[in-house]
């Protein structure tokens, strides 16, 4: 029978071939060059292996096939590829290291906004991107959708706290396959990442509670229609729309957010046309459906 040889020559590169010797215990030849220089290291094995080319095609596929799979504990597992996004590095850092206790989930690469998220999403092609909802430049919303329209291989699961939760109808139509709560347990983090990997939906518990909260009065998706209309409006417009929603007139708005009434009355006017409505009245129920007066009061 042939046995194993590994070479190691001066230049440091190793080779494999098959030894003409026979069975038995393993043995070590060394060879030496006029100098005494040690010029190659040869320990041969019992066994019997394939010899020349396809010995060395075969050890580097082995190679390869052991590069991408995780061995842990004695078992074999593909490893989890995520990507995450987050406009605040200290949250990235954190999530980061939550997912890092499992040996299974690997971070492939971070984005600070949406944009970013999208186009890190086709470079790396991560089984799992983990979004933030509110990003600059792109809203984790829109980059879930634009994630699941060029990368539909790629689940997405939403990062948010509780008070966003009339985004889960959104973002479920966007096509979001779970919604995390930045101040739940650590373990859901995992758990999620795991089970939408896996091809399954997660919610936090909850979420899931209010998800089946909103479901049975029929709010949610009024909410998330009031909360697209919204969206459209500036962080000021959205200010003076919840106090119109509280039922302030333009004098007490002006006198909460330090404007001229004048002011107010141009801003008011906007909102209506911006959000298609033709009153005050009509606003107020926008406001109160978007959840922008309950974030005031």
């Amino acid at each position: 029978m042939r046995g194993l040889g590994l070479g190691l020559s001066g230049d440091g590169r190793g080779w494999l071939r098959g030894q003409g010797r026979r069975c038995g215990r393993p043995t070590l030849d060394r060879k030496r060059n006029p100098t005494g220089r040690l010029v190659r290291a040869r320990a041969t094995s019992p066994g019997t292996v394939r010899s020349g080319h396809r010995s060395r095609i075969a050890s580097r596929r082995k190679l390869a096939h052991i590069a991408a799979i995780s061995i842990r504990a004695g078992s074999v597992g593909l490893v989890i590829r995520v990507l995450l996004a987050d406009d605040e590095a200290m949250i990235r850092a954190g999530v980061k290291a939550i997912l890092a206790a499992d040996p299974e989930i690997d971070v492939v690469a971070e984005a600070g906004d949406g944009r970013e998220a999208v186009d890190l999403t086709l470079a790396h092609r991560p089984q799992v991107a983990l979004l933030d909802i509110r990003m600059p430049r792109l809203d984790g919303l829109a980059a879930a959708a634009e994630i699941h329209r060029v990368a539909p291989e790629t689940a997405v699961v939403m990062l948010t706290t509780f008070g966003e939760d009339d985004y889960i109808a959104r973002a479920l139509g966007e096509g979001a396959s779970g919604f995390l709560l930045k101040s739940g347990d650590p373990r859901e983090l995992i758990t999620g990442v795991r089970a939408v990997a896996g091809g399954a939906a997660y919610l936090s518990p909850r979420v899931a509670h209010r998800v089946i909260s909103e479901l049975r009065d029929g709010r949610m998706t009024r909410g998330a229609a009031a909360r697209t209309r919204t969206d459209a409006l500036t962080d000021r417009e959205r200010d003076v729309l919840a106090l119109v929603g509280a039922g302030l007139s333009n004098a007490e708005i002006a006198k909460r957010l330090f404007l001229v009434e004048g002011t107010v009355k141009s801003y008011v006017s906007a909102i209506l046309t911006r959000l298609g409505v033709r009153n005050r009245v009509q606003a107020a129920i926008i406001a109160y459906e978007a959840g922008l007066v309950a974030s005031e009061q």
